[in-house]
């Protein structure tokens, strides 16, 4: 925004609650910065406090009801119309998202042309999902399943990807007839408050129920954990840290709600000896130091056939060092952390890494120049020469990070892939069909992909994770993501 005088003005953002826009309670705000340049503040947003988030979620509950008896066209055609207004508005929201999260302008726009997608396709699914019909056993019977909402849908939503993973919750859950209460990240809050300005727009053209939809912003603790105890809420979906995941898994469970958790990993990519070393290298480094390693997708373990590992550790540092660095709104290779405590947390593994006998082939610190002093930019990462037990080989880094191991025989890739407490993602770079099958077959994985990085989503199937990476309970997006917000109901109609 733009003041009287020129001078560039910070605008503050409300909570959307019960059909309006609502300042805290508590009167106050914070501060969402560029992580490129923390001399700039993005937006304000609202510090809001257990009493917001009681109210929205009574808000919510109030609409239920209506929400539930419109039928899904017209459920459908509100999200239509809010896609509509995203995709009218694209360039901004990436811009945003660039500027608050840190992406590079191509990855936020990406990620926007997502959310919009994401809005359109399940704007088209609203219309026909519903149960299924069955031959009864009897006579003069009519023997069918009808899916109804949950209700009240509690979403808390990461800082990572802050447009699209609030959309592939959100959507579904509005589509399938359920109220929502959407908890953002305080890291990165603007660009989802700019897509409810559009879905505010679209609710007035269509005459959504007030409370159907209610987005605020705050901490966790404030916000976040009436969410996932209030008695009116009847299911919580989280994405997130394992530690945070975890326990609102325990709360939400003692409470007898339906709970969705999809947590962090230590995603493998296997290289085989007859793998084409140039695509391995592109493969893995888009993997890993694609959206400066902050995806829970992203390629941390490398594993190597012996007799390629030095072919492939060169090609893959050739690519570290021709990463650009640099502000996110100027599109380089890679833009920075999203804040001062995921930057060292990052260093602070690099260190560790060292201090277990790693071998940093490249990386490893923060790169030089005034360029980067305003921000938390960190440099793309290999190391080589640590074993799976290694600090930095099991615990996620979330950074742009590549942790290389050498194997032998694929038996042995196979058991070292699985050697972690994680499993979303994993890979295979191979020309070997068969050893490609018996990855896919022995992986334990939710996502397995074979010459492909591990990073990157189709939004019509099923997605989320296995052992520590996911509650294992539903899975996102595709129609798999509408089953998690409906609950069966079988009707036996005898004539």
């Amino acid at each position: 925004m733009v003041g009287s005088e020129g001078e560039v003005m910070t605008q503050t953002f409300e909570n959307y609650v019960d059909g309006e826009w609502r300042a805290s309670e508590t009167g106050e705000t914070f501060e969402v910065v560029n992580p490129s340049d923390t001399t700039e503040v993005v937006a304000e947003c609202q510090q809001s406090s257990e009493a917001d988030a009681n109210g929205a979620i009574e808000a919510a509950a109030a609409a239920r009801d209506a929400w539930k008896n419109t039928p899904g066209p017209d459920r459908g055609a509100f999200l239509r119309t809010t896609a509509k207004k995203m995709d009218e508005r694209r360039d901004e929201l990436a811009e945003t998202l660039s500027r608050e999260e840190g992406k590079t302008l191509s990855e936020a726009t990406g990620e926007t042309g997502r959310a919009v997608d994401i809005f359109y396709y399940y704007a088209e699914r609203a219309m026909d999902y519903a149960g299924e019909s069955y031959n009864p056993s009897a006579q003069g019977q009519n023997l069918y399943t009808v899916r109804e909402p949950m209700g009240v849908a509690g979403l808390i939503t990461p800082w990572n990807y802050p447009i699209a993973i609030p959309a592939w919750k959100m959507a579904p859950a509005l589509a399938t007839g359920n109220t929502v209460v959407c908890k953002l990240s305080k890291e990165a809050p603007t660009v989802y408050l700019k897509v409810m300005e559009c879905m505010a727009e679209a609710a007035e053209e269509h005459d959504v129920p007030d409370g159907v939809v209610n987005v605020l912003t705050g901490s966790g603790e404030e916000v976040g954990q009436p969410i996932v105890t209030h008695d009116e809420v009847d299911a919580v979906s989280f994405t997130g840290s394992r530690q945070v995941g975890d326990m609102i898994y325990e709360q939400a469970t003692d409470a007898h709600k339906r709970i969705q958790t999809e947590l962090g990993s230590k995603n493998p990519t296997v290289v085989t000896e007859n793998a084409d070393v140039e695509q391995a290298a592109d493969i893995v480094s888009g993997g890993a130091f694609g959206v400066t390693g902050q995806a829970c997708t992203a390629t941390e373990r490398v594993i190597v056939h012996e007799s390629v590992e030095e072919e492939f550790v060169d090609a893959l540092v050739e690519r570290a060092e021709n990463t650009e660095i640099g502000h996110g709104v100027e599109d380089p290779g890679m833009g920075p952390k999203a804040s001062e405590s995921e930057l060292e947390n990052t260093l602070d593994y690099f260190q560790t890494a060292e201090d277990e006998g790693a071998t940093i082939e490249y990386g490893g610190d923060e790169p030089d120049g005034e360029e980067y002093e305003d921000g938390y930019f960190v440099q793309p990462t290999v190391v080589s020469g640590l074993d799976s037990d290694a600090t930095v080989m099991q615990e996620e880094v979330f950074g742009p990070f590549a942790g290389v191991m050498t194997y032998s025989e694929i038996d042995e890739a196979i058991e070292l892939a699985n050697d972690v407490e994680y499993g979303l993602a994993a890979s295979i770079v191979t020309d070997d069909h068969s050893q490609a099958n018996r990855f896919v077959d022995e992986i334990d994985f939710g996502i397995v992909k074979v010459n492909e990085a591990t990073t990157g989503l189709e939004l019509h199937v099923p997605f989320g994770g296995m052992n520590a990476s996911s509650s294992e309970t539903y899975r996102e997006q595709g129609e798999e993501g509408m089953d998690y917000f409906t609950i069966i109901k079988t009707v036996y109609d005898s004539y």
